[in-house]
């Protein structure tokens, strides 16, 4: 099976403690009548598959009725970084795990040649990944590990971006040999890549990390009740948890 050069699977990542939030789930925040986790898997809509690393009690049971059927994954896997809370790199690298693991199952194989990495915890990260992919496409062969989002102040991103999979899946392994992924950071991780920086539309990477960035954003406070009561139907979320 051929794969275009620009096609990607996509990681999204909901662990963490939101010990800063006072362990409020910030995937479990509610922004333009969409919690934060169905909000990043929205943005990825583009992926050939989509894993879920961490909590996903946030996930509606089938497509939210405000978004276009195209733009929620037909097949949603999940899984568990382990130990839980072990850090983004811990979970990128159980993503890419759980990715390779069905594409071996149904015979794809390596998979795509891009993998999105998503925090869940920006709002308007739809923006982003959009002038990353456009970035992409643009870049072929010149940024060979692929592409960060950078803020408009310079800062990067690094969990808003697209990675040549078979260079973040060696970075994975090699920073396990060196037992420094558990609670590894993602800079790290990805030291090895040759990255090219994009700047993205303002505000698509601002993130939640405290009551005030809530504030800031106009995000409401949502629970997981909340989120079932809006969707009802059969199940649309599958693999391991």
């Amino acid at each position: 099976m051929e794969v275009s050069s620009l096609a990607f699977d996509a990681v999204v990542l909901s662990g963490g403690k939101s010990s800063r939030l006072g362990g409020t789930p910030k995937q479990s925040l509610v922004f333009q009548g969409q919690t934060l986790l169905e909000r990043a898997v929205a943005a990825a809509a583009g992926a050939g598959l989509t894993v879920v690393v961490g909590d996903t009690d946030f996930l509606p049971n089938r497509p939210p009725v405000a978004q276009p059927l195209p733009a929620w994954p037909a097949t949603l896997l999940t899984c568990r970084e382990e130990p839980r809370f072990a850090g983004p790199a811990a979970a990128i690298a159980a993503g890419l795990e759980a990715l390779a693991a069905h594409h071996t199952r149904t015979g794809v194989g390596g998979g795509p040649p891009y993998t999105l990495v998503l925090a869940c915890d920006m709002p308007l990260a739809s923006q982003a990944v959009a002038a990353l992919l456009d970035a992409l496409g643009a870049s072929m062969g010149r940024a060979s590990g692929g592409v960060m989002a950078c803020a408009e102040d310079g800062r990067a991103q690094p969990l808003a971006g697209f990675y040549r999979t078979s260079e973040l899946t060696k970075a994975c392994k090699a920073l396990a040999a060196r037992d420094a992924l558990v609670n590894g950071s993602v800079r790290a991780l990805l030291a090895s890549l040759d990255v090219q920086l994009v700047t993205v539309p303002a505000g698509s990477t601002a993130d939640v990390d405290t009551w005030d960035d809530v504030a800031a954003l106009g995000i409401a406070a949502g629970n997981q009740h909340e989120g079932q009561d809006r969707h009802s139907g059969g199940t649309n979320v599958g693999g391991n948890s």
